[in-house]
């Protein structure tokens, strides 16, 4: 195989690789070893571990692990200094508070430190500007440069090869698949090639036809005179005596330099850079990814420096640079094996942070087959086609520079653009006054202000800041009508294909885990599994005619999996139907009431059983009604043609004037499917847990014809699972939490929420958690952390509404 890139990620990956076996491996890199001109070369090797994403967490806490075991000829790769971020808002006092919560979820010792305790550590602060600070005393520097060459060095003793001024040019194909690297050198055979080219990722995309969504942008990053408190505190070898320091509200960072202070800003305007500006190593005044400093862009963040640090005010900054880092739409790396070109993989825009944990995610991936870390939020294929755009990559990944360190709220949306993906319901929505979040491209309804004035009177608690945002109690209005009578909701954002062929039966039934060989206009929910029997979503699938069914999917991840397994034969098609139809779903005990007048066909219980699916006409309007309900209710998921579907939305909403029908939005939504119980993937759920522990076992069918991943299930079906994901009820009705947070028992931290609600029909504030199988039991007393404050709950019996299905059913 070959590597592209001997940066930080392409030795990491070579050393795990080799450490595992692969010793065929060949790292080609265009520019010298090991300072090879890339972002690795200037990186500042901050490692901050704690993240709002788990994955980022864990794959920063292994590269700590790693680096701090490591030393290149005495000298070490990784200087465990600790990391300290500081609050000078309330605002940010808040969000260091949250960030605690999630270093305790994930594992990252932390500790929340008042003003005198931050100047104890960074005696240089000001202390009156600052309200606290967060400090996790595990984190800190990484030297890039040595962790690269220390491991090349083991790579190399194990077999690998690494070559120095090798260009790639091109990268061939041979039946289908990539069968090698062409360099300006010659060309070297592989039936495996990893893109670890950083900065340069795109233009190595496009030699294999392959879209590589980054963006390179220029990073500023500045370099004191001497400071006379350092002098004689530090030496060349370990240069560091104090934290990491992270002024957030300043878009700053700093760390020590020996007797100098390193200043990194993310306050300057977004710097894109064309890769065609780049200069090659033997034109570049530094390397190909220093950039020339522009000072007038440094100016305001160097008085914000001086306003925390006023010993600063002795110096002055003494030499700069720009420095070229790869930012995506969303801020997470790319890995994944290209479908375009089989054999070829991605390992981009990864920071030194999280080097050496993708590294390893990622050699477990080619080696095993899949790695122990759920990897979906980086996975290449995440992407719908619309965010590969080259304009929405550049917006979006802008936009990612700006915000690196912002307080973002876990709903906020992006600010543009905006308006890419609509449904038809669209002007309908617009006129009930919705409040539109957006996701995937798609604008979809969190609530409508035209249910606000419904909403006055109920008993709704009131929440805390975080929880109150992107929040209304319009939501409450909402669920109340879909409990009460019958409510609309937009479900078209919802992916969904179609899987025909003389195939299409066999193939779903060793794709899912749950029995397809059903009646035409029989509904399903099954589950897809990794081969370690880990869930990687669950699907509504609906067989419609002898060969032919539609499925319901979580997103692009789900496309992408059919397509790899889906035979070569031409038995099976795979098709994403999703831009082409639309669907609507009508909940609520007067859904029949409001459905069956606009139609011939027979809506009744005994004529459309729950859990099954028929083509009908309402209103005149061909669809494909399927009865199921994620809401807990009577009613359909109703699916017509795009072009007719403002027709039908407009007349249900006529039909349903005198039923008290209301437009429902995700708010609502949300909090009645936890009611209910049902699991959201991807945050209740991932490959990282088995069917069984997530509660959803109901689904897997170990008596039929194997299917992926059912080996690795036999052992878990017959064994009590160690943790169970179990629903909390917090003991006061206003503490609405978010997600994430860690959940405490008298043996501390032992797990963490994932989806959190209120109940507008129990009246509780929900929150699910992963829990150990002795904490999980219903009556058990835990705590929420939420915002450095431990709220009371209480482990409950699910579903928490309707045990008896009687509402659903009727």
């Amino acid at each position: 195989m070959v590597i592209i890139g001997a940066g930080i990620v392409g030795c990491s990956l070579a050393d795990e690789l080799t450490e595992r076996g692969w010793t065929d491996v060949t790292v080609v890199e265009k520019g010298p070893l090991f300072a090879t001109g890339g972002s690795s070369s200037h990186a500042p090797g901050l490692v901050f571990r704690t993240n709002g994403s788990k994955a980022l967490t864990e794959f920063a806490d292994y590269t700590v692990r790693k680096f701090r075991g490591m030393d290149l000829d005495g000298a070490p790769c990784f200087l465990p200094v600790g990391g300290l971020e500081l609050a000078t808002t309330s605002e940010r006092w808040a969000d260091l508070q949250r960030k605690h919560g999630l270093a305790t979820s994930w594992g990252i010792g932390s500790q929340l430190l008042d003003p005198l305790e931050c100047v104890e550590l960074w005696p240089t602060i000001d202390r009156e500007r600052i309200l606290g600070g967060f400090h996790t005393p595990g984190d800190g520097l990484a030297k890039a440069l040595r962790a690269c060459e220390a491991q090349a060095r083991r790579a190399i003793a194990r077999g690998a090869v690494f070559l120095a001024h090798h260009e790639v040019v091109g990268i061939e194909q041979r039946g289908g698949r990539v069968s090698s690297v062409v360099t300006d050198q010659g060309v070297l055979p592989a039936d495996v090639v990893v893109s670890a080219a950083g900065l340069w990722g795109p233009r190595i995309g496009r030699m294999a036809g392959v879209d590589v969504p980054l963006l390179p942008m220029a990073h500023q990053y500045a370099k004191t005179t001497q400071l006379a408190e350092l002098v004689g505190v530090n030496d060349e070898r370990h240069e560091l005596s104090r934290p990491i320091l992270r002024h957030q509200d300043a878009d700053l960072y700093f760390r020590e330099h020996v007797d100098r202070i390193g200043i990194g800003s993310y306050a300057h305007r977004p710097m894109p850079v064309d890769l065609a500006d780049v200069p090659s190593s033997a034109a570049a005044q530094v390397m190909p990814s220093v950039l020339e400093f522009t000072a007038e862009d440094f100016e305001p963040s160097w008085q914000d420096a001086l306003d925390l640090l006023p010993a600063l005010q002795d110096t002055k900054v003494e030499e700069g640079f720009n420095g070229i880092m790869s930012f995506t739409t969303d801020g997470m790396p790319l890995m994944g094996e290209s479908r375009e070109l089989p054999g070829f993989w991605l390992a981009e825009a990864v920071w030194v942070t999280h080097s050496a944990g993708v590294a390893r995610a990622l050699a477990q991936w080619l080696v095993d087959g899949q790695p122990d870390t759920d990897v979906h939020e980086c996975d290449v294929h995440r992407f719908e086609q619309v965010q590969l755009d080259t304009d929405y990559v550049h917006e979006r990944a802008s936009q990612a520079f700006v915000e690196v360190y912002d307080v973002l709220h876990p709903l906020q949306p992006a600010e543009r653009p905006r308006q890419l993906r609509v449904s038809p319901f669209y002007p309908r929505q617009q006129e009930l006054g919705a409040y539109f979040l957006e996701a995937h491209g798609w604008e979809r309804p969190h609530w409508y202000e035209s249910n606000a004035e419904a909403a006055e009177g109920l008993e709704v608690p009131e929440r805390g800041a975080w929880a109150s945002r992107y929040w209304s109690p319009a939501a409450a209005a909402e669920a109340r009508a879909t409990r009460g009578q019958v409510a609309l909701y937009d479900m078209t954002p919802l992916k969904r294909l179609e899987i025909s062929g003389r195939g299409a039966l066999d193939f779903l039934q060793h794709m899912t885990t749950n029995q397809m060989a059903v009646r035409p206009g029989t509904v399903r929910y099954t589950l897809l599994l990794d081969e370690a029997g880990g869930v990687r979503s669950d699907l509504t699938v609906a067989r419609l005619e002898r060969d032919r069914f539609q499925i319901g999917v979580n997103g692009n991840l789900d496309l992408d999996w059919f397509l790899r397994h889906a035979p070569a034969d031409g038995s099976v098609v795979v098709r994403d139907i999703t831009a082409g139809t639309c669907c609507v779903g009508v909940w609520g005990p007067l859904a029949r009431d409001l459905v069956q007048p606009l139609s011939r066909d027979d809506f009744s219980h005994k004529g459309f059983g729950f859990f099954k699916a028929k083509h009908a006409r309402i209103a005149g309007v061909p669809v494909t009604a399927m009865r199921v309900s994620y809401v807990g209710e009577l009613g359909w998921e109703i699916y017509a043609d795009s072009d007719v579907g403002l027709r039908l939305w407009d007349a249900l909403w006529e039909a349903g004037q005198g039923l008290g029908v209301t437009a429902g939005g995700r708010s609502a939504f949300n909090s009645l499917r936890l009611e209910k119980g049902y699991r959201s993937w991807g945050t209740d759920m991932t490959t990282e847990h088995n069917p069984f522990e997530a509660g959803v076992g109901f689904a897997v069918r170990m008596d039929k014809a194997d299917f992926v991943g059912r080996s690795a299930l036999v052992e878990a079906a017959a064994e009590q699972p160690r943790r169970r994901l179990v629903p909390l009820l917090m003991d006061q009705p206003e503490h609405v939490v978010m997600g994430k947070e860690p959940v405490h028992t008298a043996d501390g931290s032992v797990g963490y929420v994932t989806s959190a609600a209120f109940g507008y029909t129990i009246g509780r504030s929900i929150a699910y958690a992963w829990l150990p199988a002795d904490a999980a039991a219903p009556g058990t007393r835990v705590d929420v952390e939420y915002f450095a404050e431990r709220l009371p709950a209480t482990v409950a019996e699910e579903p928490l509404f309707d045990p008896e299905m009687a509402r659903i059913r009727r």
